[in-house]
């Protein structure tokens, strides 16, 4: 199954996939990498891997977000990707998105949903005071942080650390966890029903 990332930023999950794949960790092929910054080093990172398409698609571009969205779904349907990845993809997907690509969109998130939802999630979980916190791989649904939970994993909360520090330790996670959701998902290993999620 051929398989799509959107990303934002510096790509370091895109890039933990890529490495997957070339070690043959990842049964799929990765066909196309969109950004909605030009200056994203996820495309550098994408363009120097040889992913087939590597595009910036600007927002500014499309008077709304579900024209920006209904863009994006026509490319992706283009290119036939049954799985999307989002890779601090620093957006919130329309209806528009999450409709044409039920259960086919997965995110990754720095803390143990459903706690710490948004986008300060490392500093909230520090400044709460939890002893242990990690990483989720869940499925996009219409609501932020929400869906369907396919994958956890815990990291210790150590008592001197920082936000850079913690952080550090979660991306390792996650650039082991998300790869294999990656995997199981092409391999069609994954049965939803509901808000759960089981492997075959």
């Amino acid at each position: 199954m051929d398989f799509a990332v959107l990303a934002s930023g510096n790509g370091s999950n895109l890039q933990a996939i890529i490495n997957a794949a070339k070690k043959g960790k990842i049964r799929g092929k990765l066909k196309l990498v969109i950004s909605d910054k030009a200056d994203a080093r996820a495309l550098e990172r994408a363009r120097k891997a040889g992913v087939p398409k590597v595009l910036f698609v600007d927002p500014k571009g499309f008077p709304s977000r579900e024209d920006y969205d209904d863009e994006l779904v026509s490319i992706l349907r283009k290119e036939k990707v049954g799985l999307v990845v989002l890779a601090g993809f620093m957006r919130i997907l329309s209806p528009v998105f999450i409709r044409a690509f039920r259960y086919k969109v997965i995110n990754v998130h720095p803390a143990l949903l459903p706690a710490f939802k948004g986008g300060h999630a490392v500093k909230d979980s520090l400044a709460y005071g939890v002893r242990v916190t990690g990483v989720t791989v869940h499925f996009v649904d219409e609501q932020v942080d929400h869906g369907a939970i396919i994958a956890q994993g815990a990291v210790e909360v150590k008592p001197k650390d920082t936000v850079e520090t913690l952080s550090k330790r979660i991306h390792k996670m996650e650039h082991v966890l998300y790869p294999k959701v990656v995997d199981n998902f092409l391999r069609g290993k994954y049965k939803v029903s509901g808000r759960i999620v089981r492997m075959k």
